[in-house]
Order: structure tokens, then sequence, then C-alpha cells
């Protein structure tokens, strides 16, 4: 028989594809592919990777004829059309621990640049300026965080934030076990006193019809005066013209974005705002979270197989 054909469609670490080569798969690795490829050549395999950048849509899986598997290497499945998959009985596997601690350093790390003014200060030092005096910043030990969504990387941030000496309140539609309650010392709220409450407010969502502008413009409106928004979920969680309208009229004093509900999101006001830091979706691009995800993708696509005997490994 053949050898199983996997083509995995996105940039991932050679540890992932080092290991289902040696595990006797056929690999292709075309990390810039086209949708308009994709389509064309899906039928040749019985299993493809992504990430983020490849959107796996009805039509890929309906032209895959051969395909058994979907995988991800990361968390979020918005990319992959999960109804589609389902009806065509394939199978998706993603690595939703992988990106944990990566998404919530990169999280601390904006509220430390919020806080502290260090985007501007660099960007000034750099054009030959020196704009210490318009950058008294703020302590975040004492300060209050909200966090919405205590999932996997909402209680690493809780952690975290707890041991930098932040008040930790959080939000989420599930009961959180006492053990991790007690542990890092959390309060629940319910979501609009959260956003009250809060000095600095961050959403770890899934992507859902009812997550869709989760913050709108009735909910920042509720928000702190002053306050800070942290996004390092998905980008469509908030409505973009409603947080540029409060950073505008002075309701919130900054944002930090790594999510953007379109990108790249090209230069626009918001990305361009002063009190507003930017960065390109790098909550995941770490070597470590990279290498447990490719190999975690890996892991599950060779345990697929073996176990469902299809192919020759």
């Amino acid at each position: 028989m053949p050898k199983i054909r996997v083509l995995i469609c996105d940039t991932v670490s050679e540890k992932g594809v080092k290991m289902l080569c040696d595990a006797g798969f056929d690999v292709t690795y075309n990390p810039k592919i086209t949708a308009e490829e994709l389509v064309k050549t899906i039928p040749d395999y019985e299993a493809v990777i992504v990430r983020s950048r490849t959107k796996i849509t009805s039509d890929i899986i309906s032209a895959g004829k051969r395909l058994k598997v979907i995988g991800r290497a990361g968390a979020g499945l918005d990319n992959v059309d999960q109804k589609a998959a389902g009806a065509s009985k394939i199978k998706v596997y993603n690595t939703p621990d992988a990106l944990t601690n990566a998404v919530s350093e990169l999280v601390i790390g904006l509220i430390l640049s919020l806080s502290r003014g260090i985007c501007l200060g660099d960007a000034g030092v750099k054009r030959g300026e020196w704009p210490k005096g318009g950058l008294l910043g703020k302590e975040v030990r004492g300060k209050t965080i909200g966090v919405v969504g205590m999932g996997r990387i909402g209680r690493r941030v809780a952690e975290l934030a707890d041991a930098l000496g932040m008040e930790v309140l959080y939000y989420d539609i599930i009961n959180i076990p006492n053990e991790v309650v007690k542990q890092f010392n959390l309060r629940f709220r319910d979501v609009d006193t959260l956003l009250s409450e809060s000095d600095f407010v961050t959403i770890h969502v899934p992507l859902t019809p009812t997550t869709k502008h989760f913050i709108n413009k009735e909910r920042i409106s509720k928000m702190k005066k002053g306050s800070y928004l942290i996004n390092a979920s998905r980008g469509a969680v908030i409505d973009e013209k409603a947080l540029i309208n409060a950073l505008n009229t002075g309701l919130l004093q900054g944002a930090a974005l790594d999510v953007f509900e379109v990108e790249p999101p090209g230069k626009s006001e918001l990305t361009c705002h002063p009190n507003v830091v930017c960065t390109p979706h790098i909550g995941a691009q770490t070597v470590e979270a990279q290498e447990i995800a490719a190999t975690g993708i890996a892991e599950k696509i060779i345990e697929h197989f073996k176990t469902t005997h299809v192919g020759k490994l």
C-alpha cells in the first residue's frame, strides 16, 4: 500500500516535520501555498496541517476526497470549517496546551508596555528625542486586572498577574474549580462589574457567533475611566470602531492588540494611535511554543493513523 501523504500548509517547527517523516509518512512541506493551489492539490492527501494563515473551508474539504485528518498546530479552530469536516467524517485535531505560556507572557509584556509607555519611549529615542518628561507611568502592583475567559491562557495570565501583586477578577460562563480560585486569589464578577472595576482588562475567549464583538460599544462604555484593554485572543471579539472611539474620547487610556478583525490590518487610525500597542499576531511565536505545537500535532496524526490502520506507515 502507498504511504500516507501529509500536506503542511503553514510554517511549523522542523521537529514536527521530522517526526512525521521518521514515522513513515510522505510529507509535503509548502508553507506558502495559496488557497487556489490548496484546493487543487488537497485531493492527493490523507492529512493536512495548518496554523492560522491557511483557511480550511468547505470547498477545500469537499475537494479532499482522500482527506481523513485536519491538524491545527495551535489552539483556535476558527480557520477550520468544523461542520463541513464533521459531515465528511474528517477528524480535526489541535494543540490547545502548546501556546498557553507563550501567549500569557506576551499579555503580561503588553500590559507592562502600556503601563510604562515603553513603545512611546523607544520610538522617541529612535527619532533622536528624549521624551522622559511625558512618560510618567504606572506600576501594575496593586492594580486590578480583569480576565475575561478562564481557560488555559486566562488561568496562566491570572497566575502571572498574581505574582506581580495584581488583584485578579475573572469572568467565565463555566465554573472554575475552587482550588484554582484559591491558588491565585481570584474573585468572580459578572462581566459588566468586572469591566467597571478593572484597571486592565484582558480577553481570552474563542471566536464564535456569540463572542463576536463581545466587547462592543455598550460594554466599553462600562469600563473604568483611564483603564486599558488587551486582546490576544481573536480580533473580532472587539468592535474596533467602538474601541477607537473610546480611545479618542479618553474613556480608555490605552489598548494593546496582538490580533485584529482583519489581518494584516494595514495602516489605520487604530494601528497608528499613540496609545495603542500593536503586535502582528505573535502570541504563539516563540521557539518553544512552535516546537510543542508541531510535535504535538504530529503525535496526534501518527496515533490516529496507527489506530485506524489506514494506509502504510
